[in-house]
């Protein structure tokens, strides 16, 4: 653990995002947003891991992170979404009578996306001042996630268990697509879906299960496993190296998630029973996430925190980068993830 950096900001971190560097150059991450809530003043905060000025460090990195500068935000932080324009559009989503919290938020510039207890989809442009498209009643429940699946589709998760695909291009308020847990359908809370597979999606939800659901199948989740011991906040596959997954938890816990191929080739890149073919050739694809019972096996966890205390709610990784939030009052950064 020596390689965790703790910083307490005396406010409970809601949501980290590294800020986006380009995957070709092979850059690590420098800067984060950090956003706080259940505080008397919430805020958004921008910092610095302190490695500009020691990049001849073998290392990369010394000492805490550092604020550059921080913004007073009206009511929690529930998502944070990096895009380079200045905007702000009010009263997004609302009831009747009163604002309705925006649970979530999803850029595929200049596209934005958000999602809210509403149970409304709203689609902005980051040029426009209103919004491009409102889908009204999307959902009858809370939407607590949601992310691109392809460009002109995305994926929401709702507070009965439900993963709904919607077609952006089509201009009907009805998912093209409904997968759902069975028995008790626990509340899902959040998304994520393979980089390189698109059909491939994670998820985690009140019951502290991970669930991974392939879209082709329609259904049911391909693999249920018993992740944490509550809530799964969030839920994210490492963006260049999909053999790894990260989950985060209200039990204080953050897991890496490594499928244990014994061969050297990456699982997603392997014949099996869920190949397919890819578009360069005949080779086959697969992955370890779609061996359902029989991948339990093939996958390897690791507490990547110190110790379990207060709740973990927001994570992101970048190359070897993470940085989560806690209720805790503390982000922790560690720039040596082993992937």
């Amino acid at each position: 653990m020596e390689s965790i950096n703790a910083k307490y900001v005396s406010q409970k971190i809601s949501k980290t995002r590294w800020s986006p560097v380009s995957y070709s150059s092979l850059q690590q991450p420098e800067v984060f947003a950090a956003g706080s809530w259940d505080n008397e003043d919430n805020k958004i905060s921008i910092w610095s891991t302190g490695n500009q000025n020691n990049s001849g460090l073998e290392d990369g990195f010394e000492g805490d992170p550092q604020i550059l500068c921080e913004h007073k935000h009206d009511g929690d932080v529930l998502d944070l979404q990096t895009i380079s324009v200045l905007q702000q559009w009010p009263r997004a989503h609302s009831y009747p009578c009163d604002n309705a919290p925006c649970t979530a938020v999803v850029c595929s510039s200049p596209e934005i996306v958000t999602v809210g207890e509403d149970g409304r989809i709203v689609v902005f442009r980051a040029d426009q001042e209103g919004a491009v498209r409102v889908i009204e009643n999307a959902d009858s429940s809370t939407i607590h996630a949601v992310t691109y699946l392809r460009t002109t589709e995305v994926l929401t998760v709702n507070s009965i268990g439900q993963l709904k695909l919607w077609d952006l291009r089509q201009q009907t308020s009805s998912p093209s697509q409904i997968l759902s847990l069975s028995g008790d359908r626990a509340p899902l809370h959040c998304v994520d879906r393979h980089p390189n597979q698109q059909h491939i999606v994670a998820t985690g939800g009140q019951d502290g299960m991970l669930c991974v659901w392939d879209v082709r199948q329609g259904g049911t989740p391909i693999s249920l496993m018993e992740a944490h011991s509550a809530e799964m906040w969030e839920i994210h596959f490492h963006p260049t190296n999909p053999d790894h997954l990260f989950t985060c938890s209200e039990d204080g816990s953050l897991l890496h998630w490594e499928t244990a191929s014994h061969s050297e080739m990456p699982s997603f890149l392997q014949g099996g029973r869920n190949s397919a073919v890819n578009s360069h050739g005949n080779r086959p694809l697969s992955s370890a996430w779609l061996s359902g019972d029989s991948g339990k096996g093939r996958l390897e966890t690791t507490h990547m925190l110190p110790s379990q205390t207060m709740s973990v709610n927001s994570l992101d990784v970048i190359g070897q980068c993470l940085v989560c939030g806690t209720d805790g009052e503390a982000i922790f950064v560690n720039r040596r993830v082993p992937v």
